[in-house]
């Protein structure tokens, strides 16, 4: 399902990554993150996609907000979990939307 975004502008974080193998605890972890995004302030949605090279997006009203997810103790965790565990590489971009349109049928 696509995310319902507010009307432009607003930030979007695009998350991509090469996991490492072996990650048994990953997609618990995923979801718990998932879970907790939603209870941010100014959260706005998430689309993700993962076959080998995993992209992740969230929708955020501003910068601020951004900036206390990425400082959230349980984010801060799963962060230093996905470094030393489960990703070889990966990139973070946060970006202004500043339009946005689409079709539906």
């Amino acid at each position: 399902m696509l995310a319902k975004t507010p009307p432009p502008p607003y930030y979007a974080v695009i998350f991509t990554s090469l996991k490492t193998e072996g990650n048994t605890s990953y997609a618990e972890m995923a979801q718990r993150m998932e879970e907790l995004a939603k209870q941010q302030p100014s959260y706005s949605g998430i689309e993700s996609a993962r076959e080998e090279l995993g992209i992740t997006v969230s929708y955020w009203k501003d910068v601020e907000s951004i900036r206390n997810w990425k400082m959230n103790l349980e984010h801060l965790q799963a962060q230093k979990t996905g470094r030393e565990d489960w990703y070889s590489h990966y990139k973070v971009r946060v970006c202004l939307v500043e339009r946005d349109y689409g079709f539906e049928k």
